[in-house]
């Protein structure tokens, strides 16, 4: 008998199951009515345990997926309709921003900006879904919304570039397997990190599960980090960021005059030429630069960038994004957002190098958090007292291995995807006011995939008076769809 002061034995971890909940739902979309089955849950991933004393072992379960498929009801007969995995980025974000944000029937209220509304929030019926014209199935990696790795399993089996397209990729394979999806059209759309995911994805569901794609949608590019990481002796982002800088300051009216009174295109198109040509060539040459260059350089930094000349100057003509979203208004008391410069901030104070948050960010996340919550328990009738994790912070925590001593570049796992397989054709999105994937960032790594110029009309770029969520702006999200379903369509 045990001791009664003694404390029970813990009870073993539950085991990962598999949950499904499907529903069914109607929408008026205009003059059409969407009817659509949504199944919402987990599917379990299993590594193979081979045999052991000439008997097989059971599979092993390694994590639970939870995953959001709509799907179309059709006509018996009617031909296969294209299907579209899609995921975000971080790494540590749930599907939640394209799934509420621009491909769902459902999206989070905003005004035409894109500012969300007061809290409590709203979600509204969404008339440019792309279920119109494919079926949709939202992943969430592991670790984010409510997916979960076993007991026991480490965290850097899958919070690694990796592991996670074995996670994902597997989960792709399994769900065409289980849902009978291998005769539809196949699409990836990922957004910020999720084109990281989608571009490795690319390759690997054709090396590894035989799954060659239609196309691949890659929304705020980031295939090319060394675009985008600002470390010293680094010089591409300095010049690859210049044209935001300018973009960014031509919208809060911190331009000279005859910048100023030109549009944005324009003003973006001399910023890119000086960028490119006279701008790069001065950072190539560190510190052999003559003083009567140095100054000329740093007088058309700041005429871009809206900072002062000393300011560039004290920089030594390397303004940094984050020192920009501080520096840019703060003789205004504001920062400046960094997913979407549009949106502005305030600091206790105006010193400091960087801000306190990110105002594009802030304006979003509780939107997104209160919509997903309440599509699962109202609509979707998945009741779990899990929290649904809209981002993790496991980005500091994420394991580069396979890019050790070098910057991470997916582009050659792209390029092989689309040289291997002809068809598959890829769509770019980029934001004019995102300045953490800057477009100009984007053409350039587009520029430098090495592909064929045989290939080269794949690829489609289109660009948004927008951040790096180009679709809470209005016009954008009208656009941005339009251009979506014409590429689901394969014209």
């Amino acid at each position: 008998m045990a001791d009664a002061t003694s404390t029970p034995p813990t009870p073993p971890p539950a085991p990962l199951q598999e949950r499904l909940v499907t529903t069914e739902h109607q929408r008026k979309l205009g003059a059409h009515t969407l009817a659509y089955s949504v199944t919402c849950g987990t599917l379990v991933l299993r590594e193979d345990e081979g045999t052991k004393d000439g008997e097989r072992s059971a599979d092993k379960p390694r994590a639970a997926l939870f995953f959001i498929a709509y799907t179309l009801k059709l006509d018996e007969g009617s031909a296969p309709r294209p299907i579209t995995f899609s995921f975000n980025g971080g790494p540590g974000s749930s599907s939640v921003w394209l799934h509420l944000g621009i491909l769902g029937p459902q999206r989070v209220a905003t005004d035409e900006m894109g500012n969300a509304t007061a809290p409590p929030y709203a979600l509204v019926d969404n008339e440019h879904t792309l279920l119109t014209d494919s079926d949709l199935v939202f992943i969430d990696p592991v670790g984010t919304g409510h997916s979960r790795m076993a007991e026991g399993e480490k965290v850097a089996e899958f919070h690694e570039y990796q592991r996670d397209l074995d996670a994902v990729g597997e989960f792709i394979r399994l769900y065409l397997t289980r849902f009978g999806r291998w005769d539809s059209p196949k699409y990836l759309i990922g957004e910020s990190y999720g084109t990281t995911r989608a571009a490795g994805l690319s390759l690997h569901l054709q090396d590894k599960h035989d799954v060659f794609l239609n196309g691949v949608m890659l929304v705020s590019l980031a295939i090319d980090l060394q675009t985008l990481c600002f470390d010293h002796g680094n010089e591409l982002p300095y010049a690859l960021f210049l044209p935001t800088y300018a973009a960014t300051a031509w919208y809060h009216q911190a331009l000279v005059p005859e910048l100023q009174k030109l549009t944005l295109r324009e003003v973006i198109a001399q910023a890119e030429a000086y960028a490119l040509s006279d701008y790069t060539v001065a950072l190539m040459q560190g510190s052999r630069i003559d003083a009567a260059t140095r100054a000329d350089v740093a007088a058309q930094v700041a005429r871009f960038s809206g900072l002062s000349t000393e300011y560039v100057l004290r920089s030594d003509l390397r303004p940094g994004e984050f020192r920009y979203f501080k520096e840019l208004l703060r003789h205004r008391g504001q920062t400046v957002g960094r997913l979407d410069t549009r949106f502005l901030g305030q600091d206790r104070d105006d010193v400091g190098e960087k801000p306190e948050t990110d105002a594009a960010m802030s304006n979003l996340v509780g939107a997104y958090a209160t919509g997903i919550n309440r599509l699962l328990k109202e609509t979707l009738k998945y009741d779990s007292d899990a929290p649904y994790v809209v981002h993790a912070p496991i980005w500091d925590k994420w394991a580069w291995k396979d890019f050790a001593n070098k910057y991470v570049n997916v582009g050659a796992s792209l390029r092989r995807a689309m040289h291997s397989n002809p068809h598959m054709r890829v769509y770019v999105a980029s934001g004019y006011f995102d300045l953490g994937t800057p477009h100009a960032a984007g053409d350039y790594t587009l520029s430098h995939l090495g592909l064929r110029d045989t290939l080269q009309k794949n690829v489609t770029v289109s660009y948004f008076e927008a951040g790096h969520m180009m679709y809470i702006h209005q016009p954008s999200l009208a656009r941005m769809a339009a251009d979506l379903r014409v590429f689901v369509r394969g014209a």
